[in-house]
């Protein structure tokens, strides 16, 4: 029975050693050793227990060494539009993203016309550092990377662009998309251009042309692109560039690599609701207007009480505004202008100023606007033409509800005491100095008083009320 127990057990050892694992010779040795040595008569159940005890712990060896290891997935992230914070923070996240699972390449395809000098330096800090291959890819054909574009390509441990796209135009502008004040910008530009050299004399880049590209708004194709060494390929689609940056040696934060990704499956992150509502409103176009809509809404709630639906659109407007204009480079003065106009605009319904005012209201919203965001540090504002229609639309909108306002203040009272004044009647009771009688007024019979004689019949116009008698005279 001893000897059935042992064969067993010396099969079931063996059954694990079938396992593919370069390790498993020396522990098999080992293993036979032992069963020689356990089937001789003298071997106690003693030696049977540790055998058993060995063999689970043999057990627990191949279980806990490694399996065929799993291909890395090569992660992908599209990025199409503008170059704002809640943008920065889904790039960055997934930077942390594929360093935590190991992932072989991050690639992200880029489009976009520029965007926020802030967001576009935390990405650049984020790729620079980042601990797995970064390969930014301006593609679909027809894509750009301009402005803000310029600088994430160049940061890139491999740059790649697609046929039919093109890369450049990196000279800082202001709100209105015009060059910056010439008070600004010589320190502007030294400073984008010292950033964007050390960028490129550390990716082994062509930094003479990006500072062209600076200086002077300079813009190319991807085939020049590729001449003048900014980008390192072309790829024709996503699939054409990880074969073509398979085996490429690059540089990380910690040690040189060489990229695998020839093969690799490809695992795309998007987006969640949230990045997607935060990236769109964080655009300082949606913020502007957000805010303009929430400012209408809420005057008029302010002017006509009870109306309720302009006032909730006009409150939750403000507040997704307000976020953000915390994430944005806001000017205060900007947004004290701005409300300083709606003070102007209330004060013209309470106050006869004849339309000073609602002028003075309408200068402090442009001017307002155009502060509102920073720009003298190479970022973009509100587009010019959005700025001037979104002004123009507003400024109607309150002259309008200013003037119905104003008519509605000044409008006779059509009910109370106050609302019989001047109402025309007719006598049915003779009415003499101090001897009242009675009028047909507004549908209704009142008892009244005069100061001249009024006889039946005659048309008399209200003057006065007191305590429901009514002060009449003759009407011509």
């Amino acid at each position: 029975m001893m000897d059935c127990n042992k064969e067993a057990v010396r099969r079931s050892a063996f059954s694990v050693q079938r396992k593919k694992n370069p390790k498993a010779k020396i522990h098999n040795r080992a293993l036979r050793a032992l069963f020689q040595w356990s089937r001789r008569p003298n071997v106690g159940h003693l030696t049977i227990i540790s055998l058993i005890l060995l063999i689970l712990c043999n057990l627990g060896f191949y279980s806990s060494s490694p399996a065929a290891e799993q291909p890395k997935p090569v992660y992908v992230i599209t990025i199409a539009g503008s170059i704002n914070p809640p943008v920065a923070d889904f790039i960055n996240r997934a930077i942390t993203r594929a360093e935590k699972d190991k992932a072989a390449a991050l690639v992200i395809q880029l489009d976009t016309p520029g965007g926020l000098d802030t967001s576009m330096r935390t990405i650049v800090q984020g790729i620079l550092n980042a601990q797995v291959p970064v390969l930014v890819f301006v593609s679909p054909s027809g894509a750009r990377a301009a402005s803000a574009g310029v600088v994430i390509v160049l940061a890139a441990d491999l740059a790649a662009m697609s046929p039919g796209t093109n890369i450049g135009a990196a000279h800082p502008v202001n709100v209105g998309g015009k060059d910056i004040d010439k008070t600004m910008v010589q320190k502007v530009e030294k400073d984008m251009v010292a950033y964007v050299r050390s960028i490129a004399d550390q990716r082994k880049r062509n930094a003479d042309w990006v500072e062209s590209a600076v200086l002077k708004s300079e813009s190319i194709t991807a085939e020049k692109a590729l001449e003048f060494k900014v980008v390192d390929m072309m790829a024709n689609d996503l699939t054409d560039l990880l074969e073509k940056a398979d085996g490429r040696q690059i540089t990380t934060s910690k040690q040189p690599k060489t990229i695998k990704t020839k093969g690799l499956p490809i695992v795309h992150l998007k987006e969640n609701f949230r990045d997607r509502i935060l990236r769109t409103i964080s655009d300082p176009n949606i913020a502007y207007v957000l805010m303009m809509l929430g400012m209408m809404g809420i005057f008029f709630e302010l002017i006509h009480p009870g109306g309720i639906f302009p006032g909730a659109v006009g409150g939750i407007s403000l507040i997704l505004a307000f976020f953000a204009l915390q994430q944005l480079p806001v000017n205060y003065a900007g947004v004290l202008l701005i409300l300083l106009s709606i003070v102007f605009f209330i004060a013209e319904v309470k106050v006869i100023s004849h339309g000073l005012l609602t002028v003075a209201g309408i200068v402090s919203l442009t001017l307002g606007s155009l502060m509102l965001f920073k720009t003298t540090e190479g970022q973009m504002g509100v587009s010019l033409q959005i700025l001037i229609s979104t002004v123009l639309v507003i400024s109607a909108f309150f002259i309008v509800v200013i003037s119905l306002a104003v008519k509605a203040y000044r409008q006779k009272p059509q009910t109370g005491d106050q609302g019989i004044i001047k109402e025309v009647g007719r006598v049915r009771q003779k009415i003499a100095p101090g001897h009242p009688g009675k009028v047909f007024v507004h549908g209704e019979i009142w008892n009244a008083i005069s100061d001249e004689t009024c006889e039946p019949g005659q048309i008399v116009e209200v003057v006065g009320v007191e305590h429901l008698l009514l002060k009449v005279k003759g009407k011509e």
